[in-house]
Parts: C-alpha cells; structure tokens; sequence
C-alpha cells in the first residue's frame, strides 16, 4: 500500500525479493493534474502495471466491500509506506502476521506527512528510517527496527527523500526475513519524545530573510524540489513584485554596511546575494515566475541590470572552478 516514488522504491525492494510474494498493490487514485486536468497514474501504480500485479484504488474503507475485497488475499502482511490514506481497525485486523508501516523518521520523532521536510527545515543533522507495527494512531505504533541516516549540510528534501526510501527498502527486507524465522522485539514510543510533520502547506515556502542565514538555507533545502522556496522582489517602485524561487545555496560573509534583511547585494563568488539578519546568503540559480532557471550573472544581467565587473562584489576569496 503505497503512491509516491519513495513507495515505489520500497516496493520494488519487496518485488526483489524471492522471499515475498506480492499479492496485490493498493494505492491512491488517480489524480487529475497539470493545466488539462488529465490523471496521471502514481509511481506505485506505474510499478505495479509493469510488474503485472493486481492494482486498488479506492477511495476509502468505509465501504465494508473494500474491507472485504482486501480480506479475500488472506495476506500474512500489509505492507504501508507513504499511501495518504488512514486505514481503520478493520483493515489493520486483515493481515494474519501484522501491518507494518515504512516510515521516513526516527520515531518518536517527526510523525505525519512530512517527515523529511520538517527534519530539514528544523536544522536537524540526523533522521532514518523506522519499521513498525501499525495501529488505529497516526504513526504511534510500537516500532520493530530503526535505522539512522546523517543529513548533509546541503541535502534538500529531494535527495534525502531517495536515500531513505532505498534504506527503507533494504531494512524492511532485513525485517520480514526476521519476521519468516520467528518474529521480532518491538518497543513502544516514548510519548515524552513525540513531535508532529503536518503537511506542507504552500505559504511555509516563503522566504523571511529576516531570519538568520541558517535557517534560510535550511527553509530553501526542505522546499525543494517542491513546492520551491520562493520570496517577492519588486524591481522598481511601479512596478509588481516579481515571484522568485530560489534554489539552495550557502551561508556567506557577514552583512556588508547598511544591508537589510531581503535586500539583493549583486553577484558575489559567482552567486546571487541575499541579505538576512546576520549574514549574506548566496543563492546559485533562482527561477523568475514564468521563465526558466538562471544562474546568479544572468539574474544580475537582465534584472539589475548589472553585467559587468562591476556586478561582482567580493565576498570572500572565490572558489576555484
């Protein structure tokens, strides 16, 4: 049971396996998307239609025919990773072994939607995995294995999101082989630890550049890809703001005289600089509402109008190409 591709690479683990034998795969329907409203079938669903396999995609369980449609398999184990969907008692009672749920934080931290990005927007330095049994609470149930994984100081949700879901992937194998030669310990959450990843919300990506420099970068990396850290420059008085993603970059020198939060210093080492609180942040590429992505002279060039020499304040010696 799962939609996206950190699902679909989960599974693709299980389908690996000679061990397991997938019986059916239910994910999330088909969901209309893009300027024509066409759906577009989930990553899961993608693997599963390759892979030959029976495919559900229901709305809910409140139809006891759904409930009773999954019981028909007699599955020994569900397997949940990133499905979107919050399955009832009746569901969790159906597998004879147990459901078991894939989820991309260390528990008891970080339960919910969001795990990855509130790890990073939170400036943490470590997050992992965790295999637990499921039960009728968002992501409380007793945890059977854990695995840890170090955040890099310029990881973005993206990057992270594909190296947990292999970890998660290989762990999950290494617990159901556990689970076929006689079980595994589980141990219960700690309440006193638990911390809550609600669903991004697109208006979280706006760019405060009155925070410290830090935790802009740290804001920037948990946006992207998506929904895209973004902020508003207007480039004259007249004129409307201009919606500006930024993609992630680094932490510069300190706040050159005079600089305020949000102010655009011009181009330096070869980036666009940012003023924040305490210190310049250097951004590589942003992306102007409506046009594609462009480097930090190219911003420079057609929007300060700035494209020469002159445009390159120093900020540090620069950085050997």
């Amino acid at each position: 049971m799962g939609t996206p591709q950190f699902a679909a690479t989960v599974l693709r683990h299980v389908l690996a396996s000679e061990d397991v034998r997938v019986a059916a795969v239910y994910t999330q329907p088909d969901r209309p998307c893009g300027r024509g409203k066409k759906c577009h079938i989930g990553p899961v669903k993608e693997l599963a239609l390759e892979s030959g396999l029976p495919i559900h995609q229901p709305l809910s369980f409140k139809d006891p025919a759904e409930v009773d449609g999954l019981a028909a398999y007699k599955p020994d184990l569900l397997i949940v990773a990133a499905y979107g969907m919050i399955l009832p008692q009746a569901v969790l009672d159906i597998p004879r072994v147990m459901p078991i749920n894939v989820h991309a934080s260390l528990l008891p931290a970080w339960r919910g939607a969001a795990p990855i990005e509130r790890a990073i927007a939170a400036g943490d330095r470590l997050t992992g995995v965790t295999i637990m049994r499921m039960v009728a609470a968002l992501d409380a149930g007793p945890m059977i294995m854990q695995r840890a994984l170090a955040i890099g100081a310029g990881d973005t949700a993206g990057e992270l999101r594909v190296e947990l879901a292999d970890l998660g992937g290989r762990v999950l194998l290494h617990c159901l082989k556990r689970l076929r030669v006689g079980g595994v310990p589980m141990v219960e959450q700690d309440p006193a630890k638990v911390t809550y990843a609600k669903k991004i919300d697109k208006a979280e990506a706006f760019i405060d550049w009155s925070r410290p420099a830090s935790e802009v970068h740290d804001l920037i990396r948990a946006m992207t890809p998506h929904p895209g850290a973004f902020f508003f420059w207007r480039p004259a008085a007249d004129k409307p703001a201009l919606r500006i993603i930024a993609h992630p970059g680094k932490v510069g020198c300190p706040l050159p005289p005079g600089a305020r939060p949000g102010d655009i210093l011009g181009v330096m080492d070869c980036q666009l600089g940012v003023a924040c609180a305490d210190a310049v942040y250097l951004i590589p590429t942003v992306v102007p509402a409506g046009k594609r992505p462009m480097d930090a002279q190219a911003f420079s060039c057609g929007y300060l109008g700035k494209c020469e020499d002159d445009a390159m304040a120093v900020c540090g010696p620069p950085e050997a190409s």
